[in-house]
């Protein structure tokens, strides 16, 4: 072998030496994960396997979204701040506004499942003992979610079920009038379907558990071209209906819209079993021992879920 005149060849120790350290470098390199486990520069190609959209106002507290569900992939709507990340055009029609504008926006490159739910982590509508919204997305089988297409976030029948609108009865004019005097759901929902659904038949009965909660698969969403989602929130821009009842109208047509029947009414021991894998509950057909009572109140007790309707205190076995 040639070599500089005064230079001595490596030994056969120093450079297995030094090939050794090279290959732990590349070893390190490669492994950048296990070496900083803690490193916010890990990215994965794959979609998150659940999207979770939140309906939401500057002044509710959504940090729970955060703090609990950390793996969860999320998407925070403050209908309420032009200037927040996620917003809405117009905070018209509830929650429907934004369920649409992300259906719109992410269209595209939705996950698996959308989990569409309020911001309020305790509310009267949450199907929980303790009307928790946490426990139920914990229990969430995304697994029935793909299998079904649509699920509503209820199993109890009470309210909504099992018939909650008839549109034919008593059904009103839902021109600008209609927008400036107390009418009902029911009244303007024939008119408001036949605007929303052009060329479908308007069902005889409509029923579904309240309230604008639900998980729904890809699959589902895309049977419908996106310019059906851009259509109908156009309506909801345009609709001179108060926005109670144009959110109200929404609330009664999703499972319609995702290709449920109008009557839309599981039993609740199936749901509670299919959903959340609440198996050997106790149920007759709407309703299941122990799951969820209808309260006297629309808001909860300060202090809840801590401290009860008449100021006792709560056996809260949740994390807070």
């Amino acid at each position: 072998m040639l070599t500089l005149r005064g230079a001595r060849p490596p030994s056969t120790p120093i450079v297995a030496v030094l090939v050794c350290g090279w290959l732990l470098v590349l070893h390190f390199y490669l492994q950048w994960d296990w070496f900083f486990p803690f490193s916010n520069t890990h990215t994965t190609s794959s979609p998150p396997e659940a999207q979770l959209v939140i309906a939401s106002l500057k002044h509710e507290d959504t940090s729970w979204v955060r703090h609990h569900l950390p793996s969860w992939s999320h998407s925070i709507y403050i209908v309420d701040d032009p200037r927040a990340a996620l917003t809405v055009p117009k905070n018209k029609g509830r929650e429907a506004m934004v369920y649409l504008t992300h259906l719109i926006d992410a269209y595209d490159t939705l996950a698996p499942t959308t989990v569409f739910a309020h911001a309020a982590r305790f509310a009267w509508h949450n199907d929980d003992p303790d009307y928790d919204s946490l426990a139920t997305l914990r229990h969430l089988n995304l697994s029935h979610v793909q299998a079904a297409g649509y699920a509503n976030l209820r199993c109890v029948w009470a309210l909504g079920c099992p018939v909650e609108i008839h549109p034919h009865a008593r059904a009103s004019d839902a021109g600008p009038a209609a927008g400036r005097r107390a009418v009902t759901t029911e009244e303007i929902y024939k008119q408001a379907f036949e605007e929303l659904m052009p060329g479908v038949a308007v069902p005889q009965e409509v029923g579904v558990s309240c309230c604008s909660q639900f998980a729904v698969s890809r699959a589902a969403v895309r049977a419908r071209p996106r310019q059906d989602y851009v259509r109908w929130r156009e309506w909801l821009l345009e609709t001179p209906l108060a926005d109670d009842l144009s959110g109200r109208v929404f609330e009664y047509m999703w499972h319609i819209m995702f290709g449920k029947d109008a009557v839309f009414c599981p039993s609740a021991g199936e749901c509670y079993c299919k959903l959340y894998g609440l198996c050997n509950l106790r149920c007759d057909n709407n309703q299941c021992d122990g799951r969820y009572a209808l309260p006297g109140y629309s808001t909860l007790p300060d202090g809840w879920p801590l401290v009860g309707w008449s100021g006792e205190d709560r056996d809260f076995a949740g994390p807070l």
